[in-house]
């Protein structure tokens, strides 16, 4: 039979070797990486998307998701999910993922929301180095 003191050292010793089992920082999920965000796109993205309102943004890992919306003048309502994936200032740096509440959107029209965020992006970039 195991007295007191033996049952509390024995409880102390798989305690510690429990504890040593673990590093002491939890992991970090997958696709929690940290992107480089170019500011210029990002703000950009933020700017031309200005009429849906924005239900998550993290740029630390570039991802800018929003709920429905509808543009100035129309009826239809629009959700993005922008993920910037490459700091460069080209359309190969951004995922624009653009839907309706009947699906997804036509190429055409996610082509002409991504030209605009560069457009908008390049005006930005322009305006603060004249700075």
């Amino acid at each position: 039979m195991i007295s007191g003191i033996w049952r509390k050292a024995l409880a102390i010793v798989a305690l510690g070797a429990l504890m040593a089992c673990g590093s002491g920082t939890p992991p970090t999920p997958r696709g929690a990486e940290s992107v480089a965000v170019n500011r210029y796109l990002w703000a950009a993205s933020l700017d031309v998307l200005s009429f849906l309102p924005v239900q998550s943004a993290d740029p630390f890992t570039g991802v800018l998701t929003t709920g429905f919306g509808a543009p100035p003048g129309s009826g239809r309502a629009y959700r993005a999910t922008i993920q910037e994936t490459d700091p460069a200032m080209a359309a190969r740096s951004q995922n624009v993922n653009l839907l309706t509440r009947n699906g997804p959107v036509a190429v055409e029209t996610a082509r002409a929301v991504t030209d605009a965020i560069l457009a908008r992006a390049r005006q930005l970039r322009i305006a603060d180095s004249a700075l």
